[in-house]
C-alpha cells in the first residue's frame, strides 16, 4: 500500500446499498486512503505467525445539508476492533461524548445571555495521535501493495474502529486545551471552560464534532485559528445543527 497505488479501486464492497453511487464511493475511498498514506498511518512489515492480524473494512456515510441534499460522500477505513486482544492490542478506552444534559444546560445559558455559537468538524480525528500499543491490520482488498502482498500494516496512528482510537484523540485534544488555558469540567469530561477577564469560552466535544460557545465572536475566531494550526478541521461557522 504505497502512494503509487492509492487510486486502486476495491473489487468488492462491505455495504450493498451503495451500488447506484459507485463513482462517488470510489472517489471517497481513494481520498481516504490518500489521507492515510500522507499521515504515515502505518508501515508495511512481514508479520510473525503468532501476531494477531486484525481485519478491516470500509464504512460509508453520507453527510447532508440542512435541506436534506447530499453535501459529500465519506468513506472511512475501519478496523474490526472486536478482534483486538485486551492488554495486548489495547489497554485504556474512552469515548469523548458530551452528555445530553450538558448540551441542554449550555444552550439554555446561551439563549438567556445572547452568547455566540460556533461549530467545527475535526478532519480524520483518529489520525491525530501516535498509538503506543502494537497493532497490526491486514491490507484491504483492492489496496494491496503488489510488491508486498503478504505484508501487514503495523499501525503508527489510530484509525477508526480501534478500541483505543477515541482515547488517543481525546488525550491529544485534552493536552492542547489545558495548555491553552482551559479547565476540564468535573461533571462532564467532554466540556472544557476558558475564562479570562470578561472573556468566556466553552468547548463541547462529541467525538469529532466541536461546539464553541463564547462571549466574544472575535475571540472565538482567534481560538479557531489557533486550533486549526494544530488540528486539521472544517470550520462550519455558526451552529446550525449538531449530532
Amino acid at each position: 500500500m504505497q502512494p503509487s497505488h492509492k487510486h486502486l479501486i476495491p473489487l468488492n464492497q462491505d455495504h450493498s446499498q451503495k451500488q447506484k453511487n459507485i463513482p462517488q464511493w470510489h472517489k471517497a475511498m481513494n481520498e481516504e486512503f490518500d489521507v492515510l498514506l500522507r499521515n504515515s498511518t502505518w508501515t508495511l512489515v512481514l508479520p510473525q505467525p503468532t501476531q494477531n492480524i486484525i481485519g478491516c473494512k470500509w464504512i460509508f456515510r453520507v453527510k447532508r445539508n440542512l435541506d436534506g441534499s447530499i453535501a459529500r460522500y465519506k468513506a472511512q477505513l475501519a478496523t474490526k476492533g472486536f478482534n483486538q486482544c485486551p492488554s495486548v492490542n489495547f489497554h485504556d478506552t474512552f469515548n469523548p461524548v458530551v452528555k445530553p444534559i450538558t448540551i441542554h444546560v449550555i444552550l439554555t445559558v446561551v439563549v438567556s445571555k445572547g452568547w455566540h455559537l460556533h461549530q467545527l468538524d475535526i478532519n480524520n480525528v483518529f489520525l491525530q495521535d501516535i498509538i503506543e500499543d502494537e497493532v497490526f491490520i491486514e491490507q484491504r482488498h483492492g489496496f494491496i501493495d503488489p510488491q508486498n502482498p503478504s505484508y501487514a500494516c503495523k499501525l503508527r496512528k489510530a484509525i477508526y474502529g480501534l478500541c483505543q482510537a477515541s482515547q488517543a484523540w481525546y488525550n491529544e485534544l485534552h493536552e492542547f486545551l489545558l495548555d491553552f488555558g482551559f479547565i476540564n469540567a468535573h461533571m462532564d469530561t467532554s466540556l472544557f471552560i476558558f475564562h479570562h477577564g470578561n472573556l468566556t469560552l466553552l468547548l463541547l466535544v462529541y467525538v469529532d464534532d466541536i461546539i464553541l460557545i463564547g462571549t466574544s465572536h472575535g475571540f472565538i475566531d482567534q481560538f479557531v485559528t489557533t486550533l486549526a494550526d494544530r488540528f486539521s478541521l472544517k470550520d462550519l461557522n455558526a451552529l446550525s445543527y449538531f449530532l
